[in-house]
C-alpha cells in the first residue's frame, strides 16, 4: 500500500484553520515567504525539509503548502516517510489561495 496525498480545495482549508482543525505548513523558500505568506502557516521549507521540524500539531491534522500544489505533496510523501500521517495538502497551492479570493499577507 503506497502512501496517498489528499487534495484539499483552498475553502476546506481555510475552514479548517478557522475551526482549529488544521495546521498549515508552508514548504515554500524563506524569500518566497518573505514576499507573501498564508495568514496562519508555520514555514518548513522544503529545501532543508525534516519532517522532526514540524511543530507539534497538538491534535489538528497537519496540512502542507506551497506555491502551486506540487512541493507540497512532495512533503506530505516525505513525512509519510518518516512515519508520520501528514497526508493532506492544498490542492493549487498560494495560487489556488488566491484566486479563491483568500487572503495572504505581506512576507516579513
Amino acid at each position: 500500500m503506497g502512501a496517498q496525498v489528499q487534495d484539499l480545495t483552498p475553502q476546506q482549508v481555510s475552514a479548517g484553520i478557522a475551526e482549529g482543525r488544521y495546521l498549515l505548513v508552508d514548504v515554500r523558500e524563506p524569500n518566497e515567504v518573505a514576499a507573501e505568506a498564508y495568514p496562519d502557516a508555520v514555514v518548513v521549507p522544503l529545501s532543508s525539509f525534516d519532517p522532526k521540524s514540524i511543530p507539534d500539531p497538538h491534535g489538528k491534522e497537519v496540512v502542507f503548502a506551497c506555491r502551486s500544489g506540487k512541493r507540497s505533496v512532495t512533503a506530505s510523501l516525505a513525512a509519510q516517510a518518516a512515519g508520520l500521517a501528514y497526508d493532506k495538502h492544498l490542492a493549487g497551492g498560494i495560487l489556488g489561495w488566491k484566486a479563491s479570493g483568500l487572503p495572504t499577507k505581506p512576507g516579513r
